[in-house]
């Protein structure tokens, strides 16, 4: 009886796999370190004022979505929905709207206000230094 062979296909595949498996580790535990690593810089968003009172605005780039409640009072969120990943598309009605699912998060603390979102929304540090919006993802 032939010894099984593998095909070049199937060779490539699990190779493939295999690096993206070990490309993934590393990058998650160099991210768990000492909680000194990249995450702890902050990051410069530009102007606050391109960020409406009442309302918010969803940084795609960076992963960010920074409202202001109230006159002077930023806070800054994950932009990533905790249902189904998603990024947010916005912020309407004074609430950050994901439109993959339909959840939706309040703009003062990022908790769920309409579901299918299990949990809220992660909170970052923001800060404004110079007019500028600094958050920082720690």
């Amino acid at each position: 009886m032939p010894e099984p062979t593998a095909s070049r296909r199937t060779v490539l595949c699990c190779a493939a796999v295999a690096l993206a498996g070990a490309t993934a580790a590393g990058c998650s535990s160099a991210a768990q370190g000492d909680g000194k690593g990249a995450s702890a810089v902050p990051v410069d968003l530009g102007a606050a004022a391109d960020v409406p009172v009442g309302g918010g605005k969803v940084y795609r780039e960076q992963g960010v979505v920074v409202t202001q409640p109230t006159a002077g009072e930023y806070k800054a969120f994950s932009a990533k929905c905790t249902h189904a990943g998603c990024l947010v598309n916005g912020v309407v009605k004074e609430q950050i709207q994901c439109l993959c699912h339909g959840s939706r998060f309040g703009i003062s603390d990022g908790a769920v206000q309409d579901g299918p979102a299990p949990a809220p929304l992660p909170a970052y540090r923001v800060a404004v230094q110079n007019g500028n919006l600094q958050v920082t993802k720690s």
